[in-house]
């Protein structure tokens, strides 16, 4: 029985927070220009001295780079938001709903809106005393997993009393992920007017240098494809996107690739297994400009398969991974 004059204390709950990158809040320059700003001051994804890196992001990139960004913002802008926003709340209320009482569902952005600490304190608030973090990355990066992780970390040091975390772990190569993989993927095939030649994976680029400090990204975006392959019966071909600076990058690069295939007379069918949600990184970089490329070199026969997103493959998987992660916690 609590002492008279004790506090309310909400009763014992379960949470999960789903975190992705995140986006700006419109597809404005100032807005693009505050989000990079965030997003490119982080120390996992540029790994420079802020002594070497802040001048150049200051006085180089930031006065240039967020109007074009907005720009690419503005083609793939939706009447409810970032696609990506839009899609991660959708997959955080499917969840929501196919958890019931079980927990406590919210989603959070790494950078940007909802902040990761501003969600796990309304998450305590309501009484979760035991929360499993979800980075909706398949592959393990630093720049990706351990940012948002980072994060977490770094809220709960302004915490008194904190809840316990579970992290779930990267699922590159989880049967559950890959048959969800293979299913969207073979449904999208089915509906074309086409067969393609080639099945093009196009994962998000890193510089080379992550790979060789020993960071698992490349192993597992290469394990995936193989897998995949391996479960439809064909080969994927494996690329990577979203170039930045003059560092070198992991290769294949996934522009030139989908330029030699149609150079070559070659129909391809392009997959983002690396993305949870369609983004700016999807909609935009590849199925506009990618497509474009591939156009413009004399290709026939293109085809963008989206994401897993919140539809009914994607939740199943996200479903079952997380109730396998909180075992021990659900009664």
């Amino acid at each position: 029985m609590k002492p008279a004059g004790h506090p309310a204390v909400p009763a014992p709950k379960i949470g999960v927070l789903l975190i992705n990158l995140g986006s700006p809040r419109a597809p404005e320059a100032k807005a693009v220009r505050s989000w990079l700003a965030e997003f490119l001051s982080d120390r996992r994804v540029i790994e420079l001295s802020p002594l070497l890196w802040q001048p150049i992001l200051r006085g180089a990139i930031l006065p240039l780079r967020p109007r074009r960004s907005a720009h690419a913002y503005r083609q793939i802008w939706t009447a409810e938001g970032s696609p990506l926003a839009v899609i991660t709340a959708k997959q955080a209320a499917g969840l929501r709903e196919r958890l019931g009482d079980a927990a406590i569902v919210e989603h959070a952005m790494r950078y940007g809106g909802p902040a990761i600490g501003e969600r796990i304190a309304a998450l305590k608030a309501k009484g979760c005393e035991r929360i499993l973090l979800a980075p909706l990355y398949p592959q393990y990066c630093a720049a990706t997993t351990a940012s948002a992780v980072d994060a977490a970390g770094a809220a709960m040091t302004r915490m008194r009393w904190q809840p316990a975390l579970r992290t779930l772990p990267p699922y590159y190569d989880d049967p559950l992920y890959l048959s969800a993989l293979a299913a969207s993927l073979e449904t999208a095939l089915a509906k074309l007017d086409f067969v393609p030649d080639a099945i093009v994976a196009s994962f998000h680029g890193m510089p080379l240098r992550t790979l060789e400090k020993g960071d698992p990204y490349h192993c597992h975006c290469q394990k995936t494809a193989r897998l995949l392959g391996e479960r439809i019966g064909r080969e994927v071909t494996i690329a990577f996107q979203s170039r930045f600076g003059k560092a070198r990058w992991l290769e294949p690069a996934t522009e030139p690739l989908l330029v030699s295939l149609a150079l070559a007379g070659k129909s391809v069918a392009l997959i983002a297994p690396g993305f949870a949600a369609d983004c700016l990184e999807t909609l935009e970089e590849l199925d506009i400009r990618g497509r474009a490329a591939f156009s413009e070199a004399g290709g026939r026969g293109f085809a963008y398969v989206p994401c897993l997103n919140a539809e009914g493959d994607g939740m199943e998987m996200l479903e079952r991974l997380v109730r396998r992660e909180l075992a021990g916690w659900l009664a």
